[in-house]
């Protein structure tokens, strides 16, 4: 069984309220399907009743009926819903009638169905760009106590079984934030370990990574990676955590040994994380096609609550398996 096997397997064992704000979408819509057929969620569809009956119809869909649709013009929560808007961010201007307008809107309707405990996760993205997705999360669902970065983690499978936890690896962050600092470097770090263990179903051994190796080079750069590590284990002492490490003696057990010595991590790291986006997202694009690996995600980590993002020119399959992904979060 492979991982999304697991993963899915996971999801039907315990089902949470998954929440597809974009439910007039024809690829959203087949997606729920397959997951109410096969049980990995209880799927809330956002939108228009008729229209979402006629689509499942047109395309032969059984299992839509077993959804709950949530018209956003006519949703029976909306007074209760704008007290709580109103009440979370006043301070920002938002008012009675404001907060009514914004509920129409499919995305702020299904933040606030998880920020009032009626969903339990929710994926977006596949008609909408990132930060449309993201804004209302931000202003309603917020992140982690502790956490005030969100970051973006993909898990590697690689055809090479020598590399990580049996050719499995976390990389993160590779999808959201473009230069973390070192707190938040530290934050990513203890975020991407929550996802190791419930996603990945491995204990993290993290590899924080930089162009130096044990003090092998001096810029700032390599001081924030330190820094990064540092503030890491403080916040979670359980963690087996090191660096800075050149990513070849994060991965390859001799370099590790010359280059590391003593190190825990070196050589068995299953877990890296990246300095900057831009080392992530080139990273992951790199072992993706150079080593043939397949990459699940960006699973966004951080928030309080799991809303996950997907690409614009995602697959039926990829909405499926980030809902059984979302729903292992919320399990957490």
């Amino acid at each position: 069984m492979n991982l999304l096997d697991i993963i899915k397997e996971n999801a039907r064992k315990q089902p949470k309220r998954i929440v597809l704000p974009e439910g007039e979408e024809e690829r959203t819509l087949k997606a729920a399907d397959e997951v109410l057929k096969h049980g990995y969620a209880k799927i809330i569809l956002i939108g228009n009743p008729s229209k979402i009956q006629s689509l499942a119809g047109q395309s032969g869909l059984g299992h839509i009926g077993k959804a709950k649709i949530a018209d956003p013009q006519n949703f029976e929560k909306s007074d209760e819903y704008s007290d709580l808007m109103v009440q979370l961010r006043s301070h920002k201007g938002v008012t009675k009638d404001k907060a009514l307008e914004l509920l129409k809107d499919p995305l702020y309707l299904g933040t606030l169905m998880i920020k009032s405990g009626d969903a339990d996760g929710e994926v977006a993205g596949a008609m909408n760009a990132t930060g449309d997705v993201l804004r209302p999360a931000f202003q309603y669902v917020k992140t982690l106590p502790g956490i005030s970065v969100v970051s973006g983690a993909f898990i590697m499978i690689l055809p090479d079984k020598n590399f990580g936890e049996d050719g499995m690896l976390i990389f993160a962050d590779c999808a959201v934030h473009p230069d973390p600092d070192g707190r938040q470097l530290a934050e990513i770090a203890v975020a991407t370990a929550h996802t190791a263990r419930s996603i990945g179903k491995i204990e993290p051994r993290i590899a924080m990574l930089s162009f130096s190796t044990k003090g092998s080079a001096q810029h700032e750069l390599v001081d924030k990676v330190v820094q990064a590590t540092q503030i890491a284990k403080e916040m979670d002492p359980s963690l087996q955590i090191d660096g800075e490490l050149q990513v070849d003696a994060a991965l390859v057990e001799a370099i590790g040994a010359k280059k590391a010595p003593g190190s825990s991590i070196a050589g068995k790291a299953n877990t890296l994380v990246f300095p900057s986006l831009d080392a992530g997202n080139i990273g992951y694009k790199l072992v993706q096609r150079l080593a043939n690996a397949e990459a699940i995600g960006p699973i966004l980590q951080g928030m309080a609550a799991p809303i996950n993002d997907l690409s614009r020119g995602c697959s039926v399959e990829d909405i499926i398996n980030m809902i059984a992904i979302t729903a292992n979060q919320a399990s957490k």
